[in-house]
């Protein structure tokens, strides 16, 4: 039989039956799957699809007007929601793209025999996620719950590598911070690593919700030992959170600490600037009494004046200079 054409935005639309055997469908074929009650299900994957495409799927598998309207819009916060015996999930996907974490939304629709996922943005191809649940027929056999235990665990599996590069990249930054010479770039790069793990937080943090809400829940959409495989994922999540909240922690030190710095630098500049002045500034008062016009003068007659007054010049400039020495000013 050949496989089905398919739209370009629909990157896999497949029936798996009780044994978890896939077979490739069309999108006209899904109403006809469904319409078998033989322990069979569903998975569509799309990657930002048109609106005639979601008008498409919402006929054939009944999906909710609101729901639908959600998964078109690609920026919502990350939630989920039921209506009636199925789910609307939301959430912030991230993928590391040129040296930048690029961010994207993922929206998966679950019912008792389907899983719809479509992607937005940045995000990793949930291939390998299906390729997994392929090769794990036992687990494929609990239904679209399993699908979607794969395709969220893909999801968190993604960030790990991410939190990774930004620990690394702190460690590099550390040698910039103590550096002697103040970079501006350096507080620059801080506060862009910063930014991007405030962004992922605000990506990983929501998904511990959901992923709580999905191995309490009891309505049968998702059996209890796929509730299991959902708790592993939820600490793999409360990892990364954690990680994450070290990491932006960190950085408020890194910053607070090279400001620091600086600010000792520029004081230890301006102790040496001010000892160098009171040198200067010395002997320029002493001349400056002896550049006066006054008729009499002490010493102006004398034959040794000018020697005298070099010599009490040097000597202050030398107490002066050992002085600031001693006190290390410079």
């Amino acid at each position: 039989m050949t496989t089905p054409a398919l739209p370009q935005c629909v990157i896999n639309a497949a029936a798996y039956d009780r044994n978890g055997k896939r077979r490739d469908i069309g999108l006209d074929e899904i109403s006809d799957v469904l319409a078998v009650d033989d322990g069979s299900f569903v998975w569509v994957g799309l990657y930002e699809p048109d609106e005639g495409i979601l008008e498409k799927l919402q006929e054939e598998f009944c999906l909710h007007d609101l729901a639908v309207e959600d998964a078109h819009n690609a920026h919502q916060r990350p939630k989920i929601e039921s209506y009636g015996n199925s789910l609307f999930i939301a959430i912030h996907t991230a993928q590391k793209i040129d040296n930048r974490i690029r961010f994207g939304e993922t929206h998966m629709f679950v019912g008792p025999r389907y899983l719809v996922t479509v992607r937005h943005g940045a995000s990793v191809s949930y291939k390998n996620a299906r390729a997994r649940m392929e090769r794990e027929p036992d687990l494929l056999e609990h239904g679209p719950g399993a699908a979607l235990y794969s395709v969220l665990d893909s999801v968190v599996d993604n960030f790990m590598p991410i939190v990774e590069g930004f620990t690394l990249e702190l460690n590099e930054l550390e040698k910039d911070i103590f550096a002697e010479d103040f970079r501006k770039d350096t507080v620059q790069e801080l506060y862009d690593l910063k930014r991007e793990l405030t962004r992922l937080r605000m990506a990983v943090s929501p998904l511990q919700d959901i992923l709580g809400q999905l191995a309490r829940s009891r309505g049968g959409l998702i059996d209890e030992e796929i509730q299991l495989y959902f708790r592993d994922v939820l600490d793999h999540a409360v990892r990364i959170n954690e990680t994450t909240d070290t990491l932006r922690e960190m950085l408020t030190t890194a910053v607070s600490v090279n400001l620091s710095l600086v600010t000792v630098r520029q004081g230890e500049i301006v102790k040496r600037l001010g000892a160098w002045a009171a040198l200067l500034a010395a002997p320029t008062l002493i001349a400056s009494w002896y550049g006066m016009n006054f008729t009499h003068m002490p010493e102006l007659a004398g034959q040794w004046s000018y020697a005298i007054l070099i010599g009490t010049v040097a000597v202050v400039c030398i107490v002066l200079y050992f002085g600031f020495k001693r006190a290390k000013w410079l």
